[in-house]
């Protein structure tokens, strides 16, 4: 066994080695604070007819780890959070670069979370300790990286925010790098200025270079020989034969605007290709030209665009493609909105709902409520295919997280606006950046219903070409781009700054100088799409649709919450089932009701006053006699709330029977005329009736 401590981030960071898990090809306990997780990097033989990296990251939450039996039937942990699933595409999008182009074998990172504490983030342990395992492994890998969150609290940027300085961060942005550049980022920010997210990456990238100088002692130290890979290369002669068959005939093919057309035509070029020069079908050569087909696409689309400067589809390195929108497309729905962009188009309905609507998430330590939520959907037609209609995978989840990240700075704070809010983007074309497709239709459905948001969002998706040291940058990067380039860097905030920021890099990282030209550029692109989508709609409509549920709050004394939910919920229940209203109460006395009408709601809403109002002297209520007896009546003025009038304050004359004037279930005015020491409540029914004859 190996041990190293660094100070990093502002904690000690231990890191063990030689002790667990010793199977796995790297093996590493990192921990700081009381945080603590175990990290393996493991790698099998490739599957057949493997025709891409099978890299596989795993980010295992137990709940052991914060001291506490899991809840649910069985008792154990069931499916990854959506939480944890992020923190495994962060570890992949950060790793998967530096393994070698060609590469096949299985390679499966699992990081074991076995210890929380609230300060230190198991997430970049994860992080740190993936680039660890799979550094001292026999794994090729060409790190190490290294990884931390950055925040942003009264203007000052901090790096590892503890859990107070992240309750009040304006940004929470994870940066991992190598020695040279930067590899991953991502952000969500409130409205933050793309000059403060610019200098955050560049110190995090400074304290980044304790991680990676550590790491190469561990190497050193502990680290196994790196198992030797060549990386496929095609024949030289066989790379002749297929540029000299296929002429300019790829390019030009390239440069169809429409993508399925292109598709076809790029599909039948490699058909002819394998007919004309493999006729026999032999697997090994089939090989080479589906790697030599590969090669001279790349190399086709970077040199049409660097060295031409033409894009595949005609466009300008920062030209915007074609946009329209409209709203209130969905005639049932609280708002909705329809966004498109070139071959791109998403549909965004939105709901809203009553705080029991609200999503309860249950985290390693923190139990908390989502009032907005932004779910992402992918069909297989928006692509022009065919396959199973599954529940939500990795990319589904991270790219609504992507739009609820954008959204929430601009979503109006609950005592403003009590409703939650769920929007549902159905990607009804994709040909690149879908995502921010739903960011935009998003916005656009906000307005279209009525919520008032504090500033529109828009997005875009940044695009990099890189040939030998000529580099690139395009705006507004279709899914032929992506595919074949070098970056997709995703951006999207409001006309005061970023709200969201996601970057996927295919080289071994960026500098700063590239990444502060693809911010500006992004900038200037988002306001042009901003523009287009302000032209259908301005600003949030005045009034809530007329689909909306009518929503009322009150407050009410907490001590009496009991008055209005009653034994075993029976009085509640009765207000809902009267009213047809749904009823949520916080323990701070907040009420909300929501109804599918006004006059059902405010009918709730007196009857939740009439179970917690306070009876006052001199205030005159209409009652039920609920019980006669020889000294009086009793009759109840409000939910539980019983008085006594007394048979000398039935009248102005003398009677001799209460019986004789009052009946059980007569509704009678009478006036409080006292409370006494005992809260018993003395009533008058000549009085009332005199005060209202004089007010007549």
């Amino acid at each position: 066994m190996k041990e190293w401590t660094l100070e990093y981030a502002g904690s000690d960071f231990h890191i063990e080695t030689g002790k667990l898990a010793k199977q796995a090809n790297g093996s590493v306990m990192v921990r700081s604070g009381d945080s603590q997780v175990l990290v393996t990097a493991t790698m099998d033989e490739p599957r057949p007819g493997m025709n891409y990296f099978p890299l596989m990251v795993n980010y295992e939450e137990r709940v052991y780890a914060i001291g506490k039996i899991p809840g649910g039937v069985l008792r154990r942990e069931g499916r990854p959070r959506d939480e944890a699933t992020l923190a495994a595409r962060v570890i992949d999008r950060s790793i998967r670069p530096l393994f070698p182009d060609g590469y096949r074998k299985d390679v499966q990172v699992v990081a074991t979370i076995l210890s929380v504490d609230d300060d230190h983030d198991p997430e970049m342990l994860a992080l740190n300790g993936a680039s660890i395992a799979l550094t001292i492994s026999d794994i090729p890998f060409d790190g190490p990286i290294g990884g931390v969150k950055v925040g942003l609290v009264d203007g000052e940027i901090i790096i590892n925010p503890n859990e107070e300085e992240r309750e009040n961060s304006e940004l929470d942005l994870v940066v991992a790098g190598s020695k040279d550049a930067i590899m991953m980022v991502e952000a969500s920010a409130n409205e933050v200025e793309e000059a403060v997210i610019l200098e955050a990456m560049d110190l995090a990238h400074q304290e980044i270079q304790k991680m990676i100088k550590i790491q190469k002692t561990i190497r050193e130290e502990a680290g196994k020989e790196k198992e030797v890979f060549i990386e496929p290369t095609v024949d030289d002669e066989l790379a002749e034969k297929v540029e000299e068959l296929l002429g300019d005939r790829l390019k030009e093919a390239i440069q169809i605007q429409k993508k399925q057309a292109r598709g076809e035509k790029i599909a039948s070029l490699k058909a002819e290709l394998k007919e004309n020069l493999n006729p026999d079908e032999d697997e090994d050569i089939d090989s080479q030209l589906n790697l030599a087909f590969e090669n001279m696409i790349k190399k086709s689309v970077k040199s049409l665009i660097i060295d031409d400067g033409i894009r595949p589809d005609g466009r300008e390195h920062d030209e915007i493609r074609p946009i329209w929108a409209e709203v209130g497309v969905v005639p049932r729905s609280h708002g909705s909105g329809v966004f498109t962009r070139g071959e791109t188009q998403a549909l965004s309905v939105l709901t809203l709902g009553a705080s029991s609507d609200e999503q309860i998430l249950f985290g390693l330590g923190e139990k908390e409520t989502k009032r907005y939520m932004h779910h992402y959907n992918f069909p297989s037609f928006c692509v022009g295919e065919t396959s199973p209609m599954r529940s939500p995978g990795r990319r589904e989840i991270g790219h609504g997280t992507l739009g609820e990240k954008a959204l929430l700075p601009v979503i109006p704070e609950k005592d403003d606006f009590p409703y939650t809010i769920r929007i549902v983007s159905e990607v009804l074309e994709s040909n690149g950046s879908s995502s921010q497709a739903s960011i935009c239709g998003s916005t656009l459905s906000l307005m279209d219903a009525g919520v008032p948001i504090k500033a529109p969002v828009s997005g875009i998706a940044m695009g990099l070409m890189k040939k030998d040291d000529e580099i690139v940058v395009l705006s507004d990067i279709q899914g032929f781009e992506d595919f074949h380039g070098d970056m997709d860097f995703k951006v999207a905030g409001t006309e005061n700054g970023v709200t969201a920021l996601q970057m996927d890099m295919k080289l071994k990282g960026l500098s700063k100088d590239v990444l502060e030209e693809a911010l500006n550029k992004a900038k200037k692109g988002r306001m042009h799409i901003m523009e287009k989508m302000l032209e259908v709609i301005a600003e949030p409509r005045p009034e809530l649709s007329k689909n909306a549920p009518a929503l009322i709050s009150m407050k009410i004394n907490p001590e009496k919450i009991r008055f209005v939910i009653g034994p075993g919920g029976k009085t509640i229940n009765e207000i809902i089932d009267k009213t047809g209203a749904q009823i949520d109460i916080d323990d701070d006395g907040t009420v909300m009701i929501l109804t599918d009408d006004q006059e059902s709601g405010k009918e709730a809403k007196k009857m939740v006053e009439n179970l917690t109002k306070e009876v006052e002297v001199g205030e005159i209520y209409q009652g039920t006699v609920k019980r006669i007896m020889n000294f009086g009546a009793f009759v109840e003025i409000l939910p539980n709330k019983e008085g006594l009038v007394h048979i000398s304050k039935i009248a102005d004359r003398h009677i001799k029977e209460v019986s004789d004037v009052l009946s059980v279930g007569d509704e009678i005015p009478v006036k409080v005329i006292e409370i006494d020491n005992q809260d018993r409540i003395n009533l008058s029914l000549k009085a009332a009736k005199k005060e209202l004859e004089d007010k007549e």
